[in-house]
């Protein structure tokens, strides 16, 4: 509404002032006060606009001459004594003051909801993760063994085959290879730093304010360690770990975007 233009400064700093993250939309609408005097005809106005109007007619006889309902809804030709801006201004503030009383406190009401499943999905995270460690030694045990029985036989091969290796060089090669396979596929530091983010994430809800920001960067890095761990995936446990941990990510991801 073009009487309230005066009020878009205003209204912005209350809400940069109060609210940290989203987008908000704002309407207003200024009703008239029955008791205020009633608008008044801008003579001055009407006269140039019937001259003008008798001109038209003079050239174009058969145009139409305005109606009362025409003349009345032309710029400028009712006038009404414009609102004190002052005192609109301070009704303003506090109008919009109370909205956000009671929009920040809905918001706080959901946050605290948000925050529940949150944590939940925090202990989610943590039992995928506690169930996965324990069998990792033996995963790992079971793929170097079989590694080892095919490198044994391909080399063994090789050795049949008149190579210049001899039988401890082979050797010291399956050991090296057995162990880099390994190293590649342990997710001991994945886990680790799952849990750590795990602990990150409860720290910052149970600390509160505008949390949104600090949750959206922890939940990033949850998603690599995720990726990390299901890119390494060679046994089936490792993988369904791996898309559990990614469906949980996702659910908190999506959480976390209605948290300011």
């Amino acid at each position: 509404q073009e009487d309230l233009r005066f009020a878009d400064p205003i209204i912005r700093e209350i809400l940069t002032q109060r609210i940290a993250r989203g987008k908000v939309e704002v309407r207003a609408s200024l009703l008239a006060d029955e008791n205020a005097e009633p608008a008044t005809v801008n003579n001055t106005m009407l006269e140039r606009i019937m001259a003008l109007q008798a001109s038209i007619q003079a050239s174009v006889p058969n145009a139409h001459p305005l109606s009362v309902f025409n003349l009345m809804s032309l710029p400028g030709v009712l006038t009404s004594r414009r609102p004190d801006e002052d005192q609109l201004s301070d009704a303003i503030r506090t109008i919009v003051n109370q909205a956000l009383d009671t929009f920040t406190a809905s918001r706080a009401r959901e946050g605290e909801a948000l925050a529940r499943v949150l944590l939940t999905n925090c202990d989610q995270i943590e039992t995928v993760v506690k169930d996965l460690q324990p069998k990792i030694p033996a995963i790992l045990t079971h793929i170097e063994e079989k590694l080892q029985e095919r490198l044994e036989t391909a080399l063994s091969k090789a050795l049949t085959d008149n190579s210049t290796l001899t039988k401890e060089e082979v050797s010291d090669r399956i050991r090296q290879e057995v162990t880099l396979y390994a190293l590649r596929l342990d997710v001991e530091e994945e886990m680790n730093r799952l849990l750590t983010h795990v602990a990150e994430v409860r720290r910052i809800l149970h600390k509160g304010g505008a949390v949104g920001r600090r949750l959206d960067f922890v939940v990033q890095e949850m998603n690599r360690e995720a990726n990390t761990l299901g890119s390494k995936a060679a046994a089936i446990d490792m993988t369904n770990a791996a898309l559990q941990l990614k469906v949980i990510i996702e659910q908190m991801r999506e959480q976390i975007q209605n948290l300011e």
